[in-house]
């Protein structure tokens, strides 16, 4: 018989591991609905069409995909914003605005895998729409501030960019979308060189090669030299002041902005404003990031629309708590057995442990046809905290015994007070 294993790419989570997301997941929720974000919940299989249409080349030959039993091309969705951007374009087009919706679940694209970097991956994602102004990508940006904060992380920090300082400076230079989907596809994996063999100008080359070296020590320095420098630009100059006045709203509001990046740029092609990104030292790799994009929604059929969101890498969070040896804190109830003494008091004990499952506790049955003090073994081993053993002398008085096990105590408790006995135990 073959000895099955995960598709490559894939993974199984353990309970530990399983507990870890779900726990993070909860947090991701916790935080969206902290900033008024409702949920929403769409399909892990879409049109491709509706995928591809502005996801950028790379991410369109990493998708999973194939044709339904009806011929139609579909794929696994490798991002969300393209079904919010659906979204908003039909079951929530007449919504007030600014509309805010979050989503969390699993994403697939075919990546190499390598670590932080799988097939499958969970994400939760905010997306803002309606709202053109700096305070709509600030609020993305601190909602990320205020999600890695409650899940325990340090040290992490921000890094800002505006993709229209890149394409101010490539229209104005008469260089076409798809060339400059292109020049911005390489910039996001730091291949300059290639980036600037596709633009043919010399004059425009060397404006983004220059644009590199505008770095200052701080971000605010940063932007007055990359101002200096755009100089006669119009879009480029408005990039630039619009990326001032975000970086004011979330520095003032005490959320770590490491660096500003004059030639920063993300994959995705429907970006069209501020981009961003979070990392933290031990990783270098990003745990989360997000932008503006104006256009999508148009693109879809909508009327034109200004929206800002942002995606967080849900186990790439769990690797950086791990790293940083930050512990899962979640609140579990007591975790209870119930046993009877013999064959005869099994219905009686099944009913009990059913009337403890109906007033909330997590209740395990005796399954094994172990005798009990096999079956106490068991459950000390397993970390269960009560052992309830239903004895037919003790239920002729309505009573069960109830053992404590780690501390190897036992008593005789009344079966109406039982539930919240172990409720109220410390």
């Amino acid at each position: 018989m073959p000895t099955f294993q995960p598709v490559r790419g894939m993974r199984d989570l353990l309970p530990e591991d399983a507990e870890t997301l779900n726990y993070i997941v909860c947090k991701a929720r916790e935080t969206a609905k902290c900033y008024g974000y409702k949920e929403v919940i769409t399909p892990i299989v879409e049109s491709y069409d509706l995928l591809s249409a502005k996801a950028g080349e790379e991410i369109r030959q990493r998708m999973f995909t194939f044709k339904d039993l009806g011929d139609r091309t579909v794929a696994l969705r490798p991002e969300f914003t393209a079904s919010i951007a659906r979204l908003a374009t039909t079951a929530l087009k007449n919504e007030p605005k600014p509309l805010r919706v979050f989503s969390v679940g699993s994403v697939y694209r075919y990546d190499e895998p390598q670590r932080g970097r799988y097939r499958e991956f969970w994400q939760s994602n905010c997306e803002l729409i309606g709202a053109g102004t700096a305070e709509a990508d600030a609020e993305m940006i601190l909602l990320t501030n205020s999600f890695l904060k409650n899940v325990g992380l340090r040290n992490y920090a921000f890094k800002l960019g505006h993709i229209g300082v890149i394409r101010g400076i490539l229209t104005e230079e008469g260089v076409d979308e798809k060339t400059q989907n292109s020049v911005l596809q390489l910039m996001d994996k730091k291949e300059y060189d290639e980036a600037f063999k596709l633009v043919k100008h010399e004059s425009c080359r060397k404006i983004l090669q220059g644009l590199l070296e505008q770095k200052g020590e701080t971000g605010f320095e940063t932007l007055k030299n990359m101002k200096y420098y755009v100089k006669g630009h119009e879009k480029a100059e408005a990039a630039v002041d619009n990326l001032l006045d975000i970086l004011v709203l979330v520095t003032q509001s005490e959320c770590p902005v490491e660096n500003v990046e004059p030639a920063f740029a993300r994959g995705l092609e429907y970006y069209t404003g501020v981009i961003f990104e979070v990392y933290i030292p031990e990783l270098d790799i990003a745990l989360g990031g997000g932008g503006r994009y104006d256009r999508l929604i148009e693109s879809f059929g909508g009327a034109q629309t200004p929206a800002t969101g942002v995606a967080h890498g849900l186990d790439r969070i769990a690797m950086a708590m791990q790293m940083q040896g930050v512990q899962v804190r979640t609140v579990e109830g007591k975790r209870l057995v119930v046993v009877s003494v013999n064959e005869l008091m099994k219905v009686e004990a099944l009913r009990i442990a059913e009337r403890l499952r109906d007033a909330g506790l997590s209740v395990e049955f005796e399954v094994m046809g172990r005798k009990i003090s096999k079956a106490l073994e068991d459950a000390d081993k397993r970390k269960v905290d009560y052992a309830v053993i239903v004895g037919k002398r003790e239920l002729n008085e309505g009573k069960v015994v109830v053992r404590e096990l780690h501390k190897r105590e036992q008593t005789t408790v009344a079966l109406e007070e039982l539930a919240d006995k172990i409720k109220g135990a410390t």
